[in-house]
């Protein structure tokens, strides 16, 4: 009787391990479905978790604009004396539009205008203008001597002498052109006559006959001045 109870309890015992075992894999198994759906499936989750989750936090507020540039602005004001506008003594740095509570009084005017009544309009300004003071001319002072080329001195020539060809150089076939640089004087004569090139042997002869050459007075802002030009005599055999 004795070894009847101790088999049937060892059968219980047996049975209620496998039970526990079964259980516990059972939950166990149950724990991991229920943590992978979630992990796998994110849709499953409520959709209000899903937007706590997914939005961004907002972003931080931008700064705050720049204060406006400051505008300087310059006073201008008038200034009377004696009920007549006069011009500012000094030039003011900052200009600011100020507005007059009260209109000048009618009666102001130009300075040196008083007195002229009511009279018309015509008598005022031929009044102003009769009176005023006229400018002075500003002449431009006249160069005492002026450059110009050989071909404006040509146009100014009115007598001209012909060199006298030298025998020398005639025999020697010798001809060319001699350059001469010389100054007009305000009566048309020549002065300061010098050699700038030629041949040495018609050089003289070529000195004598300009110097006896004579131009009309080079005139400038209705004034004769001097001139400085070149001329070119030229000795040819076969002339």
């Amino acid at each position: 009787m004795f070894e009847d109870s101790t088999f049937e309890s060892s059968n219980r015992i047996k049975k209620t391990n496998w039970w526990v075992i079964a259980t516990a894999g059972l939950n166990l198994a149950i724990l991991t479905v229920m943590i992978l759906i979630p992990l796998l499936y994110p849709e499953a989750l409520p959709k209000a978790a899903l937007t706590t989750l997914l939005v961004a936090p907002p972003p931080p507020p931008p700064p705050p604009p720049p204060p406006p540039p400051e505008v300087h602005q310059a006073v201008v004001k008038p200034q009377m004396m004696n009920n007549q506008l006069t011009a500012p003594t000094r030039i003011p740095k900052e200009i600011k539009m100020v507005t007059e509570k009260e209109a000048p009084p009618s009666s102001f005017g130009v300075a040196g205008m008083e007195g002229m009544g009511s009279g018309a309009a015509g008598g005022v300004i031929g009044s102003v203008f009769g009176n005023a003071t006229p400018q002075p001319v500003v002449k431009v002072a006249t160069p005492k001597k002026i450059a110009i080329s050989s071909g404006v001195a040509t146009g100014l020539l009115i007598q001209q002498v012909r060199p006298i060809y030298p025998p020398i150089a005639k025999a020697a076939r010798q001809s060319g052109t001699v350059v001469l640089q010389a100054t007009i004087s305000k009566e048309g004569t020549i002065t300061n006559l010098r050699v700038v090139s030629g041949n040495a042997m018609l050089q003289s002869a070529a000195l004598d006959a300009v110097r006896q050459w004579r131009y009309r007075p080079y005139m400038l802002n209705g004034e004769p001045v001097e001139v400085d030009t070149t001329i070119n005599v030229v000795f040819n055999l076969g002339g």
